[in-house]
């Protein structure tokens, strides 16, 4: 079983924050092993559970938690009638150790009014720690930051940047957001 089933914890900075995600559908992206998932489910959220791996899907399924086999990677992925990353769609978003920019703008257009965005992956500097070490999968300082600028109806909550110990030394970036307002269109969308 790989390492990315293995992780039956939620994240703590998932844990901290999902809390404020309002009532309504909750999209886990990337979902791995369903952690997360669980967790929102277990708040009374329907959740819509998304990985490229029909393993992953299998253990999360769940009553509450509906699965998608999805490669949101695969060139035209946005125009399969199943692509998940529609618009105002989510009252809560959540991401971790997963990072495809071409994702990030329809990501956060697929935050519904009043809904918050979850995020937590890798940055700059993890190599040193293991995988992943492509920059490609790295977050650069203060990208998260910068991009939830380009969203003037996000408003940042919670952003942290740097090393963490648990649950195995890394460099993370996470950010929290909550949108408002009905009109999320980016001031200068550059990803």
């Amino acid at each position: 079983m790989s390492a990315h089933l293995q992780q039956d914890n939620p994240s703590p900075w998932v844990s901290r924050f999902a809390s404020l995600v309002p009532e309504g559908r909750v999209l886990d992206l990337a979902c791995g092993g369903g952690r997360h998932a669980r967790l929102f489910a277990g708040l009374g959220h329907p959740v819509l559970a998304v990985d490229r791996d029909a393993v992953s899907l299998e253990v999360t399924a769940a009553d509450t938690i509906q699965t998608l086999l999805f490669d949101l990677e695969r060139e035209h992925a946005e125009r399969d009638p199943a692509w998940p990353l529609t618009p105002d769609s989510y009252a809560g978003v959540v991401v971790t150790n997963y990072l495809h920019r071409p994702l990030l703008p329809a990501l956060m257009r697929s935050i519904a009014a009043n809904g918050v965005l979850i995020y937590e992956t890798f940055a700059e500097g993890n190599g040193q720690f293991g995988k992943p070490s492509n920059p490609a999968f790295l977050l650069a300082p203060g990208e998260l930051l910068s991009l939830a600028a380009q969203f003037p109806q996000l408003r940042v909550l919670a952003y942290e940047e740097g090393y963490v110990s648990l649950p195995k030394p890394a460099m993370v970036q996470r950010i929290c957001l909550r949108r408002a307002g009905t009109d999320l269109t980016p001031a200068a969308c550059a990803i």
